[in-house]
C-alpha cells in the first residue's frame, strides 16, 4: 500500500487488469454482433397478432368511401384516389435479394415507376437494393421495421418503429420519405376504430398513408393469368396496385408482371410513382450531416453483424467438426489402448528393476516439499531422490536436509528457472533412467515402478504418468478433476495410439538419459519445456508412451487468477513449442512423421478447438433469445451428452467415482469462457512479440498422502556398487 493510501486510510483499488481487456471485448463484440443481428431479423421484437375486424363508427364517412391515399397531417382528414389510366404499382415487404432485382428489372424494361414499401429489418440488410430503387427512379415508403398489427402497439413502439424504418432508409439511399403503408392493411372500407386512430397518429407524425384499391392478391400464388386478373382494373379507372417482392416465392409475380406492364401500356395506362400520379411533390426529402452518417452507420454495422455472423457460423461448424472428431478418436484409440494394456501377456519387455533417479525441481515448496518426499519415500522401486532448489527464498531446502532421510539430496542452485533445474538434477543423477516430477506432487508407492516398466522397450525414450487433481473438493478444483481425467488422459491414450504424444505432464514424467542427452536435456526456449523436450524426442526418433497406472497427485490452482496464470503459460508455451518444431513438417523420417500427424492434431485440438469453443454457449445464448429456442437447446445437450459419454468413459478408465461429473454441464458454461479468454491472449502476446515470464503458483499443501500410500514408511534403498559417479 503506498504512503498516500495510508494516509487517506482505505486501501488502494484495483484495476481492471489490462490482460483481460481484448480478450473480454472480443468477446461481447462477438455478442453484440449476434444480438444486432437477431435484432435485424426480427427474431425478438416481432409479434405476429393480428387484429381481427372491429366496429367502424369512429371511422369518417369521407374516409370509408374514399380513395386509397389518406391524409391527416396538420389534423386535416382527407382521402386521394388516382385519375384514370394511371395505375401506381406497390411492392410490399422487400427488399428481397432473389425477387426484388428481378421485379426492378421488369419495371426498368418496360420503363414503368413503381413504389417500393419496404420494411426496416430488410432494408438494413439489403441496403443496395434500397439504394436501386431511388436511383432509378421510384418511391420509397416505409412499412414499420419489424411488421407489426400497429392496432396492439403503443405510440412510443410506433415511433420507434418509424424512426428505425427511416433509419435504415437513410443509410441504404440517403433519402426520407412519407410514405407509410400499415403492415396486414386492405381498402379504405375496411378501416376501422382500431386502425383508425393509428392512421391519425401516424398522420400527425408527417406521414401519408397509403392503402390500395386494387390487390393482387399474388402472395397466393393463384397462378399468372389469375394475378394479372385480379391486378387490372375495371373501365379504365386509375388505381394504386398491390403486389408483393418479398415473403416467398414470387416467381409468378415476376412472370405476371412482365405480361401486365406491356398489355396495360398497350391500353393507354403510364406507370407511375404515386406522387407523380397525384401531381405533387416527391415523397423523398434528401438527408445530410448527422442524420445521413446515423443511418451509413447503421448499415455498416448491421453489414458488418451479418459478414461477422458468417464467419462465427462457420466457425462453429468447425468447432463441431473438430469436437466430433475428436470425440469420435479418443473413444476409439482409448478403448483400443485399454485393450492393449489388458491383454493378455502384454509387456513392454523384461521387467524394469534398476533403479532410477527421481528429480524434484523445486522453487519456494515449502508447504509442500515434505510431503512430496516422504511419498517418494514409499515407492516400491529403488530410487534415489534429488531435490534441486531453485533459489528458493522459504526455507524448501533446509525442510529437505532436516528430514535426513536416506537417498535423498538436496542441490542447491540460484533462481534460474525449471528447465536450469531439471538440467542441473541430470547431471547430478546417478542412474539412466530419471524420473521428474513437481514440488507440489505426491507419488503412489507404485509410481515410479509402473512408470519405468515401458522402458523394457529399447525404443522407448520417455513415458507419461497420469496427473491427478488431488484438491478437487472446490468446484474449480472439481472443474480441473474432469479436465484432467477426460481432457488429458483420454488424450494421451489417443495419442499413444498414434505414436504422437505431446507432452509429458511435469508432475510424472520419466526420461531416458542417452535420449535426453543428444537433444540438449531441457530447454528453456519456451514456457512449456516439458511439451518442447516430449517434441524434440518425437523428432530424434524415440517412442513416448502413456502409463496409466503411474498415478501421481497434483495440487491445482484453487482460484480463477491462479489457474488463469497457469493455463496462459501451457497455452503460451505449446504454441512456442508448436512454432519452433514447425520444421518437422516438412521433414523426413520420424521427424516428418510427428510433423505431419502430431503437430496437426495439437494445433486443431489444443490450440484452434479451444478458441473457437466458446461459440457453442454463444449460440446456445443467441438461440434460447432469438430462437429456434427448443433447436437449439436440443443440439447444446446433444453435444454435453456427447462429452458426458466421453467423460464417463474416462472416469471408468481412471477408475475414478463418477458423482464428479455431476458439475459437467457448469464447467461446460463457464470453463470453457476462462480458457478462450488465456488462448487468445496467448495468442495476442504471440502475435505482438511479448514475452511471458514464469509465474509462481501459490501452494496451500492440502494434497497430502496419495491415496494407496502404505501405512508405514518403507525405504527403498539403493545398492551402493548400483551407483553411478556424479558427473
Amino acid at each position: 500500500m503506498s504512503d498516500r493510501s495510508r494516509r487517506r486510510g482505505r486501501a488502494p483499488k484495483r484495476r481492471f487488469p489490462l490482460r483481460y481487456l481484448l480478450p473480454a471485448l472480443l468477446l461481447v463484440a462477438m455478442i453484440a454482433m449476434l444480438m444486432l443481428r437477431g435484432y435485424v431479423h426480427s427474431e425478438i421484437m416481432a409479434d405476429h397478432r393480428i387484429q381481427p375486424e372491429a366496429a367502424t363508427d369512429k371511422v369518417p364517412e369521407k374516409i370509408l368511401d374514399g380513395g386509397p391515399v389518406i391524409d391527416t397531417r396538420e389534423g386535416q382528414e382527407t382521402s386521394r384516389s388516382i385519375a384514370d389510366h394511371k395505375l401506381v404499382l406497390t411492392f410490399d415487404d422487400g427488399p428481397d435479394p432473389e425477387w426484388t432485382p428481378k421485379v426492378l428489372d421488369v419495371l426498368k424494361k418496360h420503363h414503368a415507376h413503381a413504389v417500393f414499401f419496404v420494411t426496416g429489418t430488410m432494408a438494413s440488410r439489403y441496403p443496395d437494393l434500397v439504394h436501386r430503387m431511388v436511383e432509378e427512379g421510384h418511391e420509397v415508403g416505409l412499412h414499420t421495421f419489424n411488421h407489426p398489427d400497429l392496432s396492439y402497439q403503443s405510440t412510443k413502439r410506433i415511433d420507434w418503429e418509424l424512426s428505425q424504418n427511416q433509419l435504415a432508409l437513410e443509410g441504404a439511399a440517403g433519402v426520407r420519405t412519407s410514405l407509410f403503408r400499415p403492415p396486414y392493411s386492405s381498402f379504405a372500407d375496411a378501416m376501422d376504430d382500431k386502425s383508425w386512430p393509428v392512421t391519425k397518429y401516424i398522420g400527425s407524425r408527417g406521414y401519408i398513408t397509403v392503402v390500395n384499391n386494387t390487390d393482387s392478391e399474388d402472395w397466393k400464388r393463384p397462378g399468372v393469368d389469375e394475378i394479372i386478373k385480379r391486378a387490372t382494373p375495371h373501365g379504365g379507372k386509375g388505381a394504386i396496385v398491390l403486389m408483393h417482392d418479398s415473403g416467398g416465392n414470387r416467381s409468378q409475380t415476376v412472370a405476371a408482371l412482365d405480361r401486365f406492364l406491356p398489355d396495360l401500356q398497350g391500353e393507354g395506362y403510364t406507370f407511375q410513382n404515386l406522387t407523380e400520379a397525384l401531381g405533387i411533390a416527391s415523397a423523398h426529402t434528401p438527408v445530410t450531416g448527422v442524420e445521413l452518417w446515423k443511418g451509413k452507420a447503421w448499415v455498416y454495422a448491421v453489414d458488418a453483424s451479418e459478414n461477422i455472423t458468417g464467419v462465427l457460423v462457420a466457425g462453429l461448424a468447425v468447432i463441431g467438426v473438430l469436437v466430433m472428431g475428436r470425440f469420435g478418436l479418443m473413444l476409439i484409440l482409448s478403448a483400443a489402448h485399454a485393450r492393449r494394456v489388458r491383454k493378455k501377456g502384454f509387456a513392454w519387455g523384461p521387467p524394469v528393476t534398476e533403479p532410477v533417479s527421481v528429480l524434484v525441481p523445486a522453487y519456494n515448496e515449502a508447504k509442500c516439499i515434505e510431503n512430496t518426499v516422504r511419498s517418494l519415500m514409499l515407492s516400491e522401486h529403488p530410487i534415489e531422490i534429488i531435490v534441486i532448489d531453485d533459489g528458493s527464498t522459504d526455507g524448501t531446502a533446509r525442510i529437505v536436509e532436516n528430514m535426513r532421510l536416506p537417498n535423498v539430496r538436496v542441490v542447491r542452485q540460484h533462481n534460474a528457472g525449471k528447465p536450469a533445474a531439471l538440467n542441473r538434477g541430470l547431471a547430478n543423477a546417478r542412474f539412466d533412467l530419471v524420473v521428474m516430477m513437481d514440488g507440489d506432487t505426491v507419488f503412489e508407492p507404485a509410481t515410479v515402478r509402473e512408470l519405468v516398466q515401458p522402458f523394457g522397450d529399447p525404443r522407448v525414450g520417455a513415458v507419461a504418468g497420469n496427473a491427478k487433481v488431488g484438491n478437487r473438493d472446490s468446484l474449480i478444483g472439481a472443474w480441473q478433476h474432469i479436465e484432467y481425467v477426460m481432457g488429458f488422459n483420454l488424450d494421451r491414450r489417443m495419442y499413444d495410439i498414434l505414436r504422437c504424444m505431446p507432452t509429458i505432464p511435469g508432475a510424472v514424467g520419466a526420461f531416458r538419459r542417452s535420449a535426453l542427452e543428444p537433444i540438449g536435456g531441457m530447454s528453456d526456449d519456451t514456457l512449456a519445456e516439458d511439451t518442447d523436450v516430449t517434441m524434440a524426442l518425437h523428432r530424434d526418433g524415440w517412442r513416448v508412451v502413456y502409463a496409466e497406472k503411474a498415478r501421481a497427485w497434483t495440487e491445482a490452482p484453487e482460484s480463477v487468477q491462479q489457474l488463469w496464470s497457469q493455463r496462459y503459460r501451457w497455452s503460451y508455451g505449446t504454441m512456442q513449442a508448436i512454432w519452433k518444431h514447425r520444421r518437422a513438417l516438412v521433414e523426413r523420417g520420424p521427424s516428418g512423421r510427428f510433423g505431419r500427424v502430431g503437430l496437426p492434431l495439437v494445433s486443431l485440438f489444443m490450440v484452434l478447438a479451444p478458441l473457437l469453443a466458446p461459440l457453442i454457449d454463444i449460440f446456445l445464448i443467441y438461440g434460447v433469445v432469438f430462437g429456434p429456442t427448443e433447436k437449439t437447446v436440443i443440439a447444446w445437450f446433444g453435444v454435453l451428452a456427447i462429452q458426458v459419454v466421453c467423460a464417463a468413459y474416462a472416469f471408468r478408465l481412471d477408475k475414478e467415482r463418477m458423482t464428479h461429473l455431476i458439475s459437467l454441464p457448469l464447467q461446460q458454461l463457464l470453463y470453457r469462457q476462462l480458457m478462450y479468454v488465456v488462448l487468445l491472449q496467448s495468442w495476442i502476446t504471440a502475435l505482438t512479440g511479448g514475452r511471458l515470464r514464469w509465474q509462481k503458483l501459490r501452494r496451500t499443501g492440502t494434497v497430502g498422502a496419495a491415496p494407496g500410500g502404505l501405512p508405514q514408511q518403507r525405504t527403498a534403498s539403493v545398492r551402493s556398487d548400483d551407483r553411478r559417479p556424479v558427473g
